[in-house]
C-alpha cells in the first residue's frame, strides 16, 4: 500500500497533538475533583509551595549549563568541523530538546502536587474513584511526555528537510535531529539528580532522626523533615522520571530513523518514518488502557485493575505495530515479530522486578528475616538480593537483542545490498520501539506512585480518620509496587535503546568517514583502556551521587535535631516545626551536590575521544568507552533499583506486623536498611538509566571531534 511521507507526518503530528487533547481532557477531570478540608488543602500547599520553589531553581541552573554547552556545540561543529550548517542546525535541536525535556519534568511535577489533595479527599467515600483520580493524574504525565517526545522529533524532521523530494536530503534529516536526544539527555540527568538526591536527603534524614531516633511513625505532623520528604517525591519520582523516559523515548526515535536510512533503497521514506508512527500507534493503545482502569468492587486490590488497563495496552501496541508493520515495511513479518519480542521483554522486566520487590515473594521475605538479628545482617541479606536480581534481567535482556538481530536479519534477507549485521541491528531497533511502546502507560503508573504516597501523608498529618489511612495504605503500596516495576522497565528499555544508540553511533562514523565501521577490536590496547574508562566512569558516578546524599542527608539530620532541641514542644505536639527552614537546606543541598557527577558524565566521553584521537582511533575508543560503560551501568543499576526496591518493601513487610511489627527491634533494623538502599534506587539507580543514554546521544552529535 502506498502512503506518502506527507500524510505519514500528518499522520504523526496528528495523533501527538489528538494525545495531548487527551491529556487535557484526563487532567480538567482530576482538577475539577474535591480539594477536602481546610487541612489536607493547608499540608497540600505546602507540598506545591516547595516542590515549585525546588524545582524553580533547579531548571534555573540547567539553563545556564544548557546555553553554555549549546554555544561550546555550535563553536566545535562550525570552528573544528568546518561545518556552519550543521553547527546551527544541531545546536538548535539541542536546545529545543533541553527545553521539552524541562517541560516534560515540570508538567509531570505540577498535576502530580495538584492529583494529590484530590486523590486524599476522595478515597474518604471511594476507594475506586481515589484510584481513578490518582492514575488519571499520572497518566496526564505520561501520555504528555511521550506525545511531546513525538511531535518534537516530527516538527524537527518537518523544519529540517522532511517534505523535500530529494533522497539525498532525506537521508541526512535524522543526522541532524541528533542534537534534540542529546538535549534531552542532558536535562534528564540533572533533573533525575538533583531530584534524585533532594528526595533521599529529606527522606533517609526524616526516618533516621523520626522514626530511630525519636520513634515517631513516619508522615508525623511533628517531624520538621516531612513536608520535604514529600515534596521530594514529586521533584525525583515525577519530575526526574518524567524527563528519564522523554528523553528515552526521544533518543530511540532519533537512533531508529538513522538505522533506517540504510533501508531507504527499498522502503524510501517509510523505513525512517516508521519508528514515529510505531510510536503513535502505541500512544493510541495506552490512552485506551488508561480509560479502562477502575476496580470492579471496593475489595478488588487496585493492582490487578492496573494489570488489566496493561495488558490491554500491550495487546493493542502489538496490533499497532501490526498495522505499521503492514503500511510501512510490506507486511514484513519478521520485522513485526521483533516488536512483539520487545512488547514480550517489556512485561518480563515487570514480572521480574515484582518477584524482587514485592514482599509476597521470597527476596523481600529473606531480607525480613535476616533484620531479626540486627541491621548488619539486613545490609547483608539486601546486598546479596541486589547482586543476585542482576542475572534474571541480563538474561531477558540477551534474549531479546539475540532474536530480535536474527529476526530482523531472516526478515532482510531478501536485500543483497544490506548485510546481515545492519539487517539485524534494525532487527533490534523494532524490538526497542516495541518495549517502548507502552511507554506512556507505564510512566502513568510511575507517578502515581508519590501521588498516592502524598495522599498518605496528607491523610495522615490532617488527621483523619484510622480506616482513611488504611485506605491510602493500600494505594500507597501498590504505589510503591509500580514506582519499582517503572525502574525495572527503565532499565530494560535504556539497555535497548542504548544497544540502538551504539549501533546509531556507528552508523554515524561510517556516514562521516565514508568506509564501513561495524566492528571494534577491544585487543587494542588503547581501544581496551577506553572501555575500562567506560565501566569506571558508572561506579565514579555512582559513587558521586552516593556521596551527595550523604551530604545533603547530614544537613537535614541536624537540621531536625536542631529543632527539637530548641523546641521540645515539637515532639509534645505544642508546637508546630519550621517545615520551610528543612526544605530550604535540603533544597540548597541537593543544587549543591548535583553538579559534579553531572559534569563528570557530560566532560569524560568527550576527554576520551579527544585523547585517543591523538593514537589515530578516537572513534574506537569511543566506541569501547559506550559499549563497555553501557554493560556496566545496566548491570549496576539493576542491582541498585531491585535492591533498594527489596530493601523498602522489607521494612513494610515487618510494619505490616510481621517479626514484631512497627517499633520492634527487627524494624528499626529495616529502616536502616531501607535507608541505605533509598540513595541506590532513587538517586544513582535511575540516573544510571539517563547516564547510559546521555554517553550514546553526546557521542552520536560529538562524533566528528573523534575522526
Amino acid at each position: 500500500m502506498e502512503i506518502s511521507s506527507h500524510t505519514l507526518i500528518l499522520l504523526v503530528l496528528g495523533i501527538s497533538v489528538l494525545s495531548l487533547a487527551f491529556a487535557g481532557y484526563l487532567a480538567k477531570f482530576v482538577l475539577s475533583s474535591d480539594m477536602g478540608t481546610s487541612a489536607m488543602q493547608e499540608i497540600s500547599n505546602a507540598i506545591k509551595e516547595g516542590a515549585e520553589a525546588f524545582l524553580k531553581r533547579q531548571y534555573s541552573t540547567i539553563i545556564m549549563m544548557s546555553l553554555a554547552l549549546a554555544a561550546l556545540m555550535f563553536l566545535v561543529y562550525w570552528f573544528l568541523a568546518g561545518d556552519k550548517d550543521t553547527a546551527w542546525r544541531t545546536t538548535v535541536a539541542f536546545l529545543f530538546g533541553a527545553g521539552c525535556s524541562a517541560l516534560a519534568g515540570y508538567i509531570g511535577m505540577w498535576i502530580s502536587i495538584r492529583t494529590n489533595i484530590r486523590t486524599a479527599s476522595a478515597v474518604r467515600s471511594s476507594l475506586d474513584r481515589a484510584l481513578r483520580i490518582s492514575f488519571r493524574g499520572g497518566a496526564v504525565s505520561g501520555i504528555t511526555i511521550v506525545a511531546m517526545s513525538l511531535l518534537g522529533v516530527g516538527i524537527l524532521f518537518l523544519l529540517y528537510g522532511g517534505y523535500s523530494e530529494d533522497a539525498e536530503v532525506l537521508k541526512r534529516v535524522p543526522y541532524l535531529i541528533v542534537g534534540y536526544g542529546f538535549g534531552a539527555s542532558f536535562v534528564a540527568l540533572f533533573a533525575q539528580l538533583g531530584g534524585g538526591i533532594y528526595t533521599k536527603a529529606a527522606d533517609v534524614g526524616a526516618d533516621l532522626v523520626g522514626k530511630v531516633e525519636a520513634g515517631i511513625p513516619e508522615d508525623d505532623p511533628r517531624n520538621p523533615a516531612v513536608i520535604a520528604d514529600l515534596v521530594g517525591d514529586n521533584v525525583g519520582d515525577c519530575a526526574g522520571r518524567g524527563a528519564d523516559l522523554f528523553e528515552s523515548t526521544a533518543a530511540e526515535n532519533i537512533g531508529a530513523m538513522i538505522l533506517g536510512v540504510a533501508l531507504f533503497p527499498h522502503f524510501g521514506i517509510k523505513g525512517i518514518l516508521f519508528p514515529l508512527v510505531a510510536r503513535a500507534f502505541g500512544l493510541i493503545a495506552s490512552m485506551i488502557g488508561i480509560t479502562l482502569v477502575k476496580l470492579k468492587n471496593e475489595n478488588e486490590d487496585p493492582m490487578e485493575s492496573l494489570n488489566r488497563g496493561y495488558y490491554i495496552t500491550c495487546i493493542l501496541a502489538a496490533a499497532g505495530f501490526f498495522v505499521a508493520t503492514y503500511l510501512l515495511l510490506d507486511n514484513n513479518l519478521w520485522l513485526f515479530l521483533s516488536g512483539v519480542i520487545g512488547i514480550a521483554t517489556s512485561i518480563a522486566f515487570v514480572y521480574i522486578t515484582q518477584y524482587y520487590t514485592e514482599y509476597r515473594y521470597r527476596p523481600v521475605q529473606f531480607i525480613a528475616e535476616a533484620s531479626q538479628t540486627g541491621p548488619a545482617t539486613n545490609i547483608i541479606a539486601g546486598l546479596a538480593v541486589g547482586l543476585e536480581c542482576t542475572a534474571l534481567p541480563v538474561l531477558a535482556i540477551s534474549a531479546a537483542l539475540i532474536s530480535s538481530y536474527y529476526c530482523g536479519m531472516y526478515g532482510l534477507q531478501e536485500f543483497a545490498d544490506i548485510s546481515r549485521n545492519a539487517a539485524g541491528l534494525y532487527g533490534t531497533a523494532i524490538a526497542t520501539m516495541g518495549m517502548l511502546g507502552t511507554a506512556a502507560y507505564i510512566l502513568a503508573m510511575d507517578t502515581f506512585g508519590p501521588i498516592t504516597d502524598n495522599a498518605g501523608g496528607i491523610v495522615e498529618m490532617s488527621k483523619q480518620p484510622e480506616e482513611i489511612r488504611a485506605k491510602t495504605d493500600r494505594l500507597d503500596a501498590v504505589g510503591n509496587t509500580t514506582k519499582a516495576l517503572t525502574k525495572g522497565y527503565a532499565i530494560g528499555s535504556a539497555a535497548l535503546a542504548a544497544f540502538l544508540l551504539f549501533s546509531a553511533y556507528m552508523d554515524e562514523v561510517s556516514h562521516l568517514t565514508g568506509k564501513l565501521f561495524d566492528t571494534v577490536d577491544i585487543a587494542q590496547v588503547q581501544v581496551f583502556v577506553g572501555g575500562l574508562l567506560g565501566a569506571m566512569l558508572v561506579f565514579l558516578f555512582s559513587s558521586l551521587a552516593i556521596r551527595a546524599v550523604a551530604r545533603a542527608a547530614y544537613y537535614v539530620i541536624s537540621d531536625v535535631r536542631a529543632q527539637f532541641k530548641e523546641n521540645p514542644g515539637i515532639l509534645q505536639g505544642t508546637s508546630k516545626p519550621d517545615y520551610a527552614r528543612c526544605v530550604d537546606i535540603v533544597t540548597k543541598g541537593a543544587l549543591k551536590e548535583m553538579i559534579p557527577p553531572g559534569l563528570l558524565a557530560v566532560c569524560m566521553p568527550i576527554a576520551v575521544g579527544l585523547v585517543f584521537k591523538q593514537f589515530g582511533l578516537g572513534a574506537e575508543a569511543v566506541a569501547a568507552f559506550l559499549m563497555v560503560g553501557t554493560i556496566a551501568g545496566i548491570l549496576l543499576a539493576t542491582f541498585m533499583n531491585n535492591g533498594g526496591g527489596a530493601w523498602d518493601n522489607a521494612k513494610k513487610f515487618v510494619e505490616m506486623g510481621n517479626y514484631g511489627g512497627k517499633k520492634s527491634e527487627t524494624h528499626k533494623a529495616t529502616v536502616v536498611g531501607d535507608t541505605v538502599g533509598d540513595p541506590f534506587k532513587d538517586t544513582a539507580g535511575p540516573s544510571i538509566h539517563v547516564l547510559i543514554k546521555l554517553l550514546s546521544t553526546i557521542t552520536l552529535v560529538l562524533a566528528p571531534l573523534f575522526i
